[in-house]
């Protein structure tokens, strides 16, 4: 079972093509993504002093193991050399793995944006089946729009890494995997391979990011999920995540951050999100916590998850939940706009900077005050009562 990237409403399911046990995850942690977009975000890159950018290397050429090259800075040097004011998030020297990136519309490339913007050298990890579509898509220019930064500079992705993080080790593939068409010509693609990799290239990073799930039977309601089709779930969307914190400890530099992403459906029951992923959402915000203590007591790492809210996304538009969960937060929300994808990457990129170095075990809720309602007040129930409107 592989994971699979869900944006917007984190969602995870199987493909009819791949059979469950080979699904893994790009996955803006089976999670909602959206497109990064510019607008709400100038603050951050203005404020970042990074480095200039060098031109997109479309020539690259994929290594034995699948990888893309390329140099990577994030912004200008007019920028670098202006005055900085206010509370700066500034990456510059720092270095982030985000596993769960196969295409610019989540929130696994949100937060890379996010992490480059404010000077941070990208890598990422790309579910195996999903590897030659996006260095195809990376080469042919497909998601440079998607690659531009507040100040005008593109986004460049160091290196990316083949991954499937419900493997540990090479020992755990199974024959069926090995042999599939699908992970032909990749190889060291299980969590102890790539960080392996990882640290044979760079030595070390600064940055975890957790952007991947995958619940297999996500549509099915709790009463109907196999145990199988749970276990998947959990396998993929919680315990990958302690996999990857295990593996890449030794290289995560003290002080450094590691970040997963989670949704409310962990703690309020969320009717179509079932499969065993509501459970997989609790154990990771459980995991979170104690993470959190036993990388903080070790390497002084810190570790926490966001719980984003539903966004709108390719993936999620496919399941078709997606809208109604939308049209639900902007009606009852306290704030009555739609979230964006940038504002998760930003929340990201401060947990990951010094600003947040007293942060750590904790659940940050970026979903425009959806988690702190009790009622949905567009119930006809509350028809009589003088609710307050956006008036913006």
């Amino acid at each position: 079972m592989a994971t699979t990237s869900f944006s917007g409403l984190q969602f995870a399911m199987s493909r009819s093509c791949i059979p469950s046990s080979q699904k893994i995850a790009d996955a803006s942690a089976a999670v909602l993504g959206g497109k990064s977009k510019i607008g709400s975000w100038n603050k951050l890159a203005s404020a970042s002093n990074v480095a200039s950018v060098l031109p997109f290397q479309r020539g690259f050429t994929s290594s034995s193991i699948k990888s893309v090259k390329s140099v990577t800075k994030a912004t200008s040097e007019s920028s670098a050399e202006s005055a900085v004011s206010g509370l700066p998030i500034n990456l510059k020297g720092k270095r982030a793995f985000i596993a769960g990136v196969a295409d610019d519309n989540g929130y696994g490339w949100a937060i890379a944006k996010s992490l480059a913007a404010a000077g941070a050298e990208i890598l990422v990890g790309t579910w195996v089946p999903a590897l030659n579509i996006f260095e195809s898509s990376l080469r042919r220019g497909k998601f440079d729009g998607s690659r531009v930064l507040p100040d005008g500079s593109m986004m460049e992705i160091t290196k990316v890494y083949p991954l499937d993080a419900v493997f540990d080790n090479p020992d755990e593939v199974p024959e069926d995997i090995k042999t599939n068409k699908r992970y032909a010509g990749s190889s060291k693609w299980t969590v102890q391979e790539v960080a392996d990799s990882v640290k044979e290239d760079f030595g070390s990073i600064d940055i975890l990011v957790h952007s991947l799930a995958n619940g297999p039977e996500v549509t099915k309601p709790l009463l109907e999920t196999s145990r199988n089709g749970y276990l998947a779930a959990i396998s993929a969307s919680s315990y990958s995540y302690v996999s990857l914190l295990k593996h890449f400890l030794p290289i995560l530099n003290p002080g450094g951050s590691s970040i997963s992403l989670t949704y409310i459906a962990s703690e309020r029951i969320i009717p179509g999100y079932g499969g065993g992923m509501s459970s997989a959402k609790a154990a990771l915000e459980s995991d979170t916590r104690v993470l959190a203590f036993e990388a903080g007591r070790k390497r002084k790492i810190r570790v926490n998850t966001i719980s984003a809210g539903p966004l709108r996304s390719r993936a999620a538009k496919a399941i078709g939940f997606i809208d109604m969960m939308i049209d639900y937060s902007l009606a009852n929300a306290p704030l009555q706009k739609e979230l964006s994808a940038e504002e998760v990457g930003n929340a990201a990129a401060f947990l990951a900077s010094p600003l947040a170095s007293a942060i750590t075990g904790t659940v940050l809720y970026v979903d425009n005050g959806l988690n702190a309602m009790g009622v949905g007040v567009d119930s006809p129930i509350f028809k009589d009562l003088d609710i307050p409107k956006d008036q913006h």
